[in-house]
């Protein structure tokens, strides 16, 4: 009976892997049952790894290469089984390859927002998105900890987890680039390379080797991007309260026009319509005629219709507004106390 079994046996006297390109990572030789010819040859292509696995230990990993299997190109192997170097017979070992090729434009990104500390804003909820490459860089570390006896390990397998590294190591990329919310979407490379940097370790524990990341957005919440609009006007004035309230009045002078021109706002709506038209052809006129001295187009715009604005006085009703206005910039931190306190009577002054 015994005869029999080694007479059905075949012997594998070439060993390969051909990839299909199905994202296969791992794919163990199908041995069934059957043993390796001794002087056999392995090849390895380029941008493969093949690793000897006997008795469920890893023995001999090979490069990319053409071998005759002999106790001299199995060195391991031929260890673990005492083989006298003139033994010559089949053996039995599983084989498996594993494809080294980079793992190219794999998709990052937050499916909630992610909490950050921001030294301008302090807590910052923010979402960003991008790709990142990878490849195997250890196939031993690979097969004990990732893929193990599978048939077939697969990029499908594997693509959740190495998401997830990416997506919890954000934070640690943000604080340790240095760089304030305002300047990351004018710094993606450089939070990128903190991204990459921060990940690293975490690929390589799993024999995997991180060649690249990007990021191609970073983004807040619409909530918290208002706040950031308002600082980015406040910005634009150098932080002067006064050259604010200009800015604020020259944004709002297009608005009003716009509402008086809609037909229902009847006497009043047609006279604040009128009365912004007039102020905002005066504003342009004076420009045409060369605007303020040693102050910007935009700059003298503004300033102009805040004048154009304060000489028809104020309502009690607009005053509230502007309160108002100025009561929640401070309650947001864009504002200080003495900067509102210091609006609030210039305001009250010029009621009407």
């Amino acid at each position: 009976m015994a005869l029999m079994d080694f007479i059905k046996k075949q012997f594998i006297d070439i060993l390969e892997w051909t990839e299909s390109g199905d994202g296969t990572l791992a794919w163990r030789y199908p041995m069934a049952g059957n043993e390796i010819q001794y002087g056999g040859s392995l090849t390895v292509r380029e941008s493969q790894m093949a690793v000897f696995v006997n008795e469920g230990k890893v023995a001999d990993v090979f490069g990319p290469g053409m071998y005759k299997l002999t106790t001299q190109t199995l060195p391991v192997l031929t260890y673990l089984k005492n083989w006298d170097k003139l033994f010559q017979s089949p053996f039995k070992s599983d084989v498996y390859f594993f494809s080294t090729r980079q793992q190219l434009d794999r998709k990052w990104g937050t499916s909630q927002p992610v909490s950050i500390r921001d030294k301008d804003f302090g807590a910052v909820r923010l979402r960003a998105f991008g790709n990142y490459a990878w490849r195997i860089g250890d196939p031993r570390l690979f097969h004990t900890t990732v893929s193990g006896t599978r048939d077939r390990y697969t990029v499908d397998d594997i693509d959740g987890q190495l998401r997830a590294l990416m997506l919890q190591h954000i934070s640690d990329a943000v604080a340790s680039s240095g760089i304030p919310f305002l300047d990351l979407a004018a710094n993606q490379v450089e939070f990128a390379a903190q991204l990459e940097a921060a990940t690293t370790e975490d690929f390589a524990k799993l024999g995997l080797v991180l060649e690249s990341v990007t990021v191609q957005n970073v983004s807040l919440p619409e909530e918290l991007q208002k706040i950031l609009d308002q600082k980015i006007g406040m910005g634009m004035v150098g932080g002067d309260m006064g050259k604010f309230m200009q800015y604020q009045t020259a944004q709002a002078i297009p608005k009003f026009a716009e509402g008086a021109g809609g037909g229902g706002g009847g006497v009043v709506g047609d006279a604040m319509g009128l009365g912004a038209g007039v102020a905002l052809g005066q504003v342009m006129a004076q420009q045409l005629q060369g605007g303020l001295a040693g102050a910007s187009p935009a700059a003298a715009a503004a300033a102009q219709a805040a004048q154009a604005a304060q000489a028809t006085g104020l309502k009690p009703d607009e005053v509230m507004a502007t309160l108002e206005k100025l009561a929640d910039l401070k309650a947001k931190g864009i504002l200080t106390e003495e900067e509102f306190s210091a609006k609030k009577a210039e305001l009250l002054k010029k009621l009407v």
